[in-house]
């Protein structure tokens, strides 16, 4: 058993049999967690000791739990050792008096001034002697059987314990004998303070969880919160477990229809949460805590009050920034810190202090618009209005969710029922770009349940059906969409949305019937059968762009209309300049960049590829389909560089998140993915077997459109396993479907096939495939044509001609970083009499996918701040990394990045 985003760290704490590993984290991070789970799954003996605030300065309490368990082995302890420890403990001579730990009443606290040096008279305890005694005990009972010590909360340990705990592990030999120990992070003194002891043994930190675990371990609470309020656990728990597991838990007591009041922008904490991350407010000036809760609904509101906040701040609740024209901002150290501050007063105090606030924000009207609502204490359509107002700028910022709640806010302010209905239709468009479906349609719900208008009704479906375009309920998406179709007013939008679930289900019957209510639309047209008048449809494309005005949502459908036109170079152009125009408006709609990032990786693009897929996924939004297909792209990435392993592991797991019959686009492209890992191992039947699922029993396409891409890697592996004759019946099916009007590339791949399945007439359809003048858009596929061709006219003996195009091969797959194809192609030229250099990847493929696309935009020339408003990153972070990719690189100057590039080939 392991726990939910700690994969790594309970590997290394069941690993522990020997040695010291201290484990660090904020409250609630899962230390105790992970030791528990230790110490039930340790075969041997276990020893426990539980730091408490109550018992810090109890001397030896600490050493008192450790050793309560094996009092009788002490007895083979030498004299001195045994009375020292029981002495230490206040066990000597019949055991403690009074309380547990003496007699409250005359102060005692253990032995300490009872005479003696063993601990049983008068004088301090002898360290050394005790330390030695805990230390021999220990290692006697480890000959017995493993030992594990569990040592939690160190923070809260008494120090005589701690440093007894501390001599003993720093002298742990080989024997099985593992001490692990917990405490709060190192700012609270693991460096030191009443921790030192333990400074310089290994750490392990407990970082928040990322969003994926984060929404994994919601989807595993009893009641799963959904909609804006699971957005608003996930962004107050910070990745916090404890917070998550506990607001999931408050959450499921909550009723469903007072979930998203006005009041849980901030959600209360439950009681064990106010314990853990309030407990230092009580002892703050009063003047603090006031300036505290402003600071708390408001986090800029902290101008006139930094002298007040400044006990606060030496308490590590918050720190001040800023102070320039932006204004100073409180930083509480964790949101739930934030949360216990504002929820520790009455809900009188908390409508007043809005109240204050929005007086203060007159110039500033989404402020005062929220300031107003939350101190609302009923309907207000002058503050719905406002609200309204605030949510058509956040969306033109690209915040969906602040849209979405503005919406909803201002809905359950208005007086009259229509406008609620209204609002909350509203609310349902702009949450759809959440990628949050159990939002959208309970805001739909919403709305139907207070209107019968017909329009409303509509434009329900309608956003209810387009969020379900990123799940698997493609039967559910495309009734309401077609539904929705039959309004007028809505026939284009729907139409266009039920292409994509159609597309993405890949079913015939679907795509038949949105193709029969596309009219003349050459956007849906081209989503539901992209060989049909294909050039007619690329020609129609820069009139589309130029219409689009620049709207990056408009620009980013073409993108992917021409990459499905096999437009790759330009779709990566329309790509590149639709998602940098939705970043330098704000956050990327979820559910954006898979096609982005299946352009990029036919581009050469790999590592644009990879972060589009990280860009992609859901995050934990309860949706496996856009899970799934991000995985696939990750496999495909992975596989193409020869990460076979990573590769097979995304590729398998987005296969287990769909079902392969109902969601084609997917299924197909897990198994490119899986059939490419294959052949990057050398795998030929495994090869086959993937590639073959592309395509029916009788030699059809799986996917109108997915498909395809495998038809030359099915020629390829069925020639090397004896399948030539079913793979050349599907070859000459599939050209004959597309013989009207194939793309280039599809022109190159059939050549491609073509070829290895008929060596004999080889030669015509290797030429016509590398004379195709569109064919470098796609680097790699060319490059293996390149070392098929050279193949084939070194066994002819043609070994001149066959070194040029290896040579040429070798460039390409060392620049893309394709390490299995490096070494095919060297063995073929050292099978063509050349020594080529050892195969070692374009200097480029050893960053990480993020430093290759910053390395590339300060290639064009972009600034450090250009680059980060691309990547939403800071411009300190994006010198970090150039900093640290130079030295790889190379290079000592961005004016080199260009030249470097250049000589590299990078497209």
């Amino acid at each position: 058993m392991t726990m939910v985003g700690r994969e790594s760290e309970s590997a290394a704490v069941l690993d522990l049999t020997s040695g010291v590993l201290v484990l660090t984290g904020e409250p609630g991070a899962g230390k105790s967690t992970l030791l528990g789970l230790a110490a039930d799954r340790h075969r041997g003996r276990v020893l426990r000791m539980t730091g408490s605030e109550s018992e810090a300065n109890l001397t030896f309490a600490g050493l008192h739990q450790l050793l309560r368990p094996v009092l009788g082995e002490t007895t083979r302890l030498p004299g001195r050792q045994r009375s020292a420890l029981l002495g230490a403990v206040g066990l000597a001579d019949g055991g403690f008096e009074g309380s547990e730990f003496g007699d409250p009443g005359r102060g005692d606290t253990g032995s300490e001034g009872t005479g003696r040096e063993d601990g049983r008279h008068g004088g301090p305890p002898d360290r050394l002697l005790l330390g030695v005694a805990l230390l021999t005990l220990l290692s006697d009972l480890a000959r017995q059987s493993p030992v594990l010590v569990v040592a939690d909360d160190l923070q809260w340990i008494d120090a005589g314990s701690l440093e007894l705990l501390a001599f003993a592990a720093r002298r742990i030999g080989d024997e099985p004998l593992a001490v692990l120990a917990g405490t709060r992070d190192a700012r609270e003194g693991i460096r030191g303070g009443a921790t030192a002891p333990f400074s310089g043994f290994p750490l392990l930190t407990l970082a928040p969880l990322d969003a994926t675990a984060a929404g994994l371990l919601l989807d595993r609470q009893p009641y799963p919160p959904t909609g804006s309020r699971r957005l608003r656990i996930l962004d107050q728990a910070a990745g916090n477990p404890l917070a998550l597991i506990e607001l999931a838990r408050a959450n499921g007591a909550c009723d469903a229809d007072s979930a998203d009041s006005a009041d849980a922008e901030l959600l209360p904490p439950t009681d064990r949460l106010m314990r853990v991350f309030a407990a230092d407010l009580e002892a703050l000036p009063e003047p603090t805590r006031r300036a505290l809760l402003l600071a708390a609904a408001d986090d800029r509101a902290v101008a006139g009050r930094i002298e007040a906040l400044a006990p606060a701040e030496a308490a590590g609740l918050l720190r001040i920034t800023g102070g320039g024209r932006d204004g100073s901002r409180a930083r509480f150290r964790h949101p739930l810190i934030r949360s216990a501050i504002y929820h520790s007063v009455p809900l009188a105090a908390r409508r007043q202090a809005h109240r204050d606030l929005a007086a203060l924000l007159s110039a500033e009207p989404d402020r005062r618009a929220w300031h107003l609502a939350a101190a609302a204490e009923g309907p207000d359509e002058e503050i719905a209005v406002a609200l309204e107002a605030s949510a058509a700028r956040a969306r033109e910022r690209g915040g969906y969710t602040a849209a979405t709640t503005a919406l909803e806010r201002a809905a359950e302010l208005s007086p009259e029922r229509r406008d609620r209905a209204r609002r909350l239709v509203a609310a349902a468009g702009a949450a759809v770009s959440t990628g949050q479906p159990h939002w959208v349609r309970r805001l739909a719900a919403r709305a139907a349940a207070l209107t019968d208008d017909p329009a409303l009704s509509a434009e329900a479906s309608l956003r209810v059906g387009q969020v379900l375009t990123l799940s698997t309920e493609h039967d559910t998406a495309m009734s309401l969409l077609l539904r929705a179709a039959e309004d007028p007013r809505l026939r284009r939008a729907a139409v266009a949305s039920a292409s994509v679930a159609g597309f993405y289900a890949g079913d015939e019957e679907y795509r038949l019937a949105v193709r029969a209510r596309a009219q003349d639309d050459p956007w849906t047209l081209s989503v539901t059968d992209p060989t049909a008048h294909r050039s007619e449809r690329v020609a129609a494309i820069p009139a589309l762009v130029e219409r689009a005005d620049g709207d990056p949502a408009r620009l980013i459908s073409l993108g992917a209309m021409a990459w499905l036109l096999d437009e790759t170079a330009l779709a990566v152009r329309i790509f590149d300049d639709a998602l940098h125009r939705w970043r330098l408006g704000g956050t990327l709609p979820i559910g954006l960049g898979c096609s982005a990032g299946w352009a990029y990786l036919d581009h050469g693009l790999w590592a644009q590829a990879r972060t589009a897929a990280v860009n992609t996924s859901s995050a934990g939004a309860g949706l496996p389909h856009l899970d799934a297909a991000a995985r696939s792209l990750e496999a495909a990435a992975l596989a193409l560089a020869g990460r076979t392993d990573e590769a097979r592991t995304a590729g398998s797991a987005a296969l287990s998140l769909v079902d392969p019959h109902r969601s084609r686009a997917v299924a197909v492209r897990a198994r490119w993915a899986l059939g490419m890992a294959a052949v990057a191992d050398g795998d030929h039947l495994g090869a086959y077997e993937q590639f073959r699922l592309l395509f029916t029993a009788d030699g059809d396409p799986v996917h109108y459109a997915c498909s395809y891409a495998g038809l030359a890697e099915l020629a390829a592996a069925a020639v090397r396993t004896g399948n030539g004759a079913e793979a050349a019946a599907i070859v000459e099916r599939t050209a004959d479907r597309l013989a009207e009007d194939p793309s280039p590339r599809m022109r190159i791949l059939i050549h491609r096939a073509r070829a290895l399945l008929e060596p004999s007439g080889a030669e015509p359809h290797f030429t016509a495939a590398l004379a195709e003048p569109e064919g470098r858009q796609w680097p790699f596929e060319r490059a293996q044509i390149l070392l098929d061709h050279a193949e084939w006219l070194r066994r002819r003996h043609r070994v001149t001609e066959a070194r040029h195009q290896l040579n040429t091969a070798l460039e390409t797959f060392r620049r893309l970083g394709a390490r299995s194809w490096i070494d095919r192609t060297q063995a073929e030229l050292r099978a063509a009499g050349v020594e080529s250099a050892p195969a070692t990847p374009d200097a480029l493929t050893s960053l990480s996918p993020q430093q290759q696309h910053i390395i590339r935009l300060a290639a064009q020339g972009l600034s450090n701040r250009e680059i980060g408003e691309r990547l939403f990153l800071s411009p300190r972070t994006v010198g970090s990394h150039l900093y640290r990719s130079f030295p790889k690189l190379g290079v000592t100057a961005r004016s080199q990045l260009r030249d470097l590039l250049e000589a590299s080939g990078q497209p």
